[in-house]
């Protein structure tokens, strides 16, 4: 099969075209002959090293297919059915090996590209919002990189809730794609001070809780764009890591709380798995959540689309298509 390898970490250019033995499945695992895959931002972080992983090493996480093998013991899905999954490694390849507790069955309704499109972004915004801390109606969030994949659908699913969605975006086109998506006020960080307009548009008092994926440049400001008791979910670093800081300062600004969440610690059960991606893709089903998708790249264009990703010229999911 052909896949998307690197052998050493670094900068898109690592990312080369290989072709790998078709993987097995072996006990409780599937074989997924995969049509369409989904590309995250922690990619460019097992690209780069930011999260270290064993090379040589298939990038991606995310994919949506057909199921053509499965292992001994697993009876509860079937060959030709048509599964997505998110956080199984191995993703930017034509077949792949999940876990056949880790795959959910897609809805006829929605299409291969819908699902590897929202799965793993999707889940990523409903625990954002229902558990990491939970949206009330009244409450006024601040979302920050509001035109990305997570961004659109967590302000989205930030309004069913009740929430005023604050978002900042880079440029004027990314704006009217936050609002077009339920943002009430958009905050263009490029020509604004976000944290001076937080204040201003909340009266002075700050916001509830603060979304913040971009990580090192924002962290300062989006501390000082809560209120007291405020909450900010750090679950990012689109700009770098956040350095270390001294826990008291989330007294002084108020005592705030502060976490750093990850999604595979939300959905560690099948059952709290498909609770979180039956939501999502009800959602989807019945139009309630629009997935904005960019024009697909090919398999072996997928260092392109990471320097596409990279630049903050993109909005919406990035996929690849085998």
């Amino acid at each position: 099969m052909r896949a998307i390898q690197f052998a050493q970490t670094g900068g898109p250019d690592v990312l080369t075209l290989v072709d790998l033995p078709t993987p097995t499945p072996g006990p409780g695992e599937a074989l997924i002959r995969l049509t369409a895959i989904g590309i995250n931002y922690i990619d460019t972080y097992h690209r780069t090293g930011l999260y270290p992983v064993p090379l040589p090493y298939v990038p991606g996480s995310e994919g949506a297919g057909v199921i053509e093998a499965v292992g001994e013991g697993v009876t509860d899905l079937s060959v030709g059915q048509r599964v997505a999954y998110s956080m199984g490694p191995g993703s930017y390849a034509e077949y792949v090996v999940v876990p056949a507790d880790r795959l959910v069955p897609v809805p006829d309704e929605i299409t291969d590209q819908q699902a590897a499109a929202v799965l793993l972004q999707g889940m990523t915004a409903h625990y954002l919002a229902f558990t990491t801390y939970p949206i009330r109606p009244g409450d006024t969030v601040l979302v920050h990189a509001g035109a990305g994949g997570v961004g659109l659908l967590l302000t989205q699913i930030a309004r069913m809730r009740g929430a005023r969605v604050i978002t900042t975006v880079s440029t004027e086109e990314k704006a009217e794609l936050s609002r077009q998506n339920g943002a009430d006020e958009v905050i263009l960080y490029t020509q604004t001070d976000f944290t001076a307009e937080v204040r201003r548009l909340t009266g002075g008092q700050g916001v509830h809780v603060v979304y913040d994926s971009v990580g090192k440049s924002t962290f300062e400001g989006s501390l000082d764009s809560l209120r007291p008791l405020g909450t900010m979910v750090s679950f990012g670093n689109a700009s770098g890591a956040v350095p270390p800081f001294a826990p008291a300062i989330l007294n002084t600004k108020g005592s705030l709380m502060f976490t750093r969440p990850a999604l595979g610690h939300y959905i560690l059960t099948r059952a709290a798995l498909l609770e979180r991606a039956t939501a999502v893709l009800n959602w989807v089903r019945s139009g309630q959540l629009n997935v904005r998708i960019q024009p697909p790249y090919a398999l072996a264009d997928a260092a392109q689309a990471h320097r596409d990703l990279e630049g903050r010229g993109t909005t919406g999911k990035l996929l690849l298509l085998p």
